[in-house]
């Protein structure tokens, strides 16, 4: 199974870290990591799934593959900038979003509309938009994604 992994760039000691435990869980789970390739919460997604023996895909923005934070395995250029949003979760089973800002909002939207199921860690909450469902763990999270992915 293939678990995109959305998210800021920017993010708080707090947010890396639960980054960071979802990607180890993933790895223990023998799942691979999806994310955008760059920092924040993708660099911590991908050194907890590397950690475990996790495989890591990162989407880059540019055109240069070696851009990718030094914990993805493939790195896929694109050139595109932020188009790469749908790309990124289009290419997991599930998503998981950890915080985030209007990029984070735009790959949610995605998924949804993709028919992806999306777990939230502390993410955006939009009224009269369902299919989100808020957890308060990354076990809760890849639960959900599981259990919806059947």
């Amino acid at each position: 199974m293939r678990i995109s992994v959305i998210g800021g760039s920017s993010v708080t000691d707090a947010e890396y870290a639960t980054a960071v435990r979802l990607g180890e869980e993933i790895g223990e789970r023998g799942y691979e990591v999806v994310c955008g390739g760059m920092g924040g919460v993708m660099e911590a997604v991908c050194k907890g799934a590397q950690a475990t023996g996790g495989h890591t895909i990162g989407i880059v923005p540019g055109k240069d593959r070696h851009e990718a934070n030094e914990y993805v395995d493939t790195a896929i250029a694109t050139g595109i900038n932020d188009a790469r949003n749908p790309v990124v979760v289009m290419n997991g089973d599930g998503v998981v979003a950890v915080d985030g800002g209007p990029g984070t909002l735009s790959e949610i939207g995605h998924a949804l509309t993709f028919g992806k199921p999306v777990a939230g860690l502390d993410t955006h909450r939009v009224d009269g938009v369902y299919g989100i469902e808020h957890v308060e763990t990354p076990t809760a999270a890849l639960d959900h994604v599981e259990t919806a992915h059947r």
